[in-house]
């Protein structure tokens, strides 16, 4: 019997292609209809897409949401789309910069800031992508919402080109397109963004990335998967002890273990609240995820390989 594919591939999304095209054409390597990305990126945007195949998309919402981009942001305009792939809405010229100016600037940006989302964004008002009711020509306002930037770091300034470059550590729900818009009016010149390549997504780097594979019909050709644990290291495991402990948790029974056997994440964060056990058995494998109700009592949240 032939295993079902499971596991994560982390593609290096070239620039140009949909993340949703990058999708299409990991479901034909691998047959299967169940692949999902964590984290869209734009045509434009280059870098990390986490892609789940099998039942490790039921494992999005488990992983670390926090993302890392490098970012190029060119002063001196403004566009309807805060990229440049949007009309130009104003051009000026901008200042003379030193690093240290910039430097000061970006730490206003820091912590917990409130940023209104571009216009051309997939939010829903109303039902309604903004982007379709943007490119329809309608009139709306986009409230801003609060994000975090963990850090925000000068790379590069070309005083010549107004080309800033930077380092950003940031929530999701972050936009870097709002962030070169708002860096841009701080410094009363306008703004956009210019490039972007996303390092860091929801726990996998650019080192765990590969290009994105050819479509080959040999399943044998197709690259190995990795092990959705390399993106659930922050979360409390408990390793199943026997086939009779395996076989009531496929039966959805609840397991009643004792605290010590609880394997917890390596955090310097002592007041983290443990609640969602990741389920292994022999070998690393995943069986699920399990809800922490009492002490010593894990019942079924996710259960794969699930039996009557």
């Amino acid at each position: 019997m032939v295993s079902k594919p499971f596991g994560f591939l982390i593609v290096d999304k070239p620039s140009g292609i949909t993340s949703h095209d990058c999708v299409n054409v990991i479901r034909k390597i691998y047959s299967t209809k169940r692949v999902g990305h964590g984290g869209t990126l734009d045509p434009g945007v280059t870098g990390v897409l986490p892609i789940a195949v099998g039942n490790a998309t039921r494992l999005f919402k488990f992983l670390n949401n926090e993302k890392a981009y490098e970012a190029k942001i060119q002063l001196g305009v403004q566009t309807s789309t805060d990229d440049l792939f949007g009309e130009i809405v104003s051009q000026n010229n901008w200042p003379i910069l030193k690093k240290t100016d910039l430097e000061n600037l970006l730490k206003d940006f820091c912590g917990e800031i409130r940023q209104r989302p571009p216009m051309v964004s997939s939010i829903k008002i109303n039902g309604e992508r903004a982007y379709k009711k943007a490119r329809s020509g309608k009139t709306f306002e986009l409230p801003p919402r609060e994000v975090r930037i963990f850090k925000l770091n000068l790379l590069k300034w070309d005083q010549h080109k107004g080309l800033i470059s930077i380092y950003i550590e940031c929530s999701s729900g972050t936009y870097v397109r709002s962030l070169a818009r708002d860096i841009g009016i701080k410094l009363n010149c306008g703004g956009t963004l210019h490039s972007l390549r996303r390092t860091k997504a929801l726990g996998f780097k650019i080192d765990d990335s590969i290009k994105l594979p050819k479509y080959s019909n040999n399943i044998s050709n197709a690259p190995i998967l990795v092990n959705p644990l390399k993106g659930l290291i922050h979360l409390t495991k408990y390793k199943i002890k026997n086939i009779n402990e395996l076989k009531k948790w496929r039966k959805g029974q609840s397991l009643h273990i004792e605290s010590k056997e609880l394997i917890k994440p390596n955090t310097l964060n002592l007041k983290v609240e443990i609640k969602d056990i990741i389920m292994i058995f022999e070998d690393d494998l995943i069986e699920g995820v399990g809800l922490l109700v009492e002490n010593n009592i894990i019942k079924p949240k996710i259960v794969f390989n699930a039996i009557g």
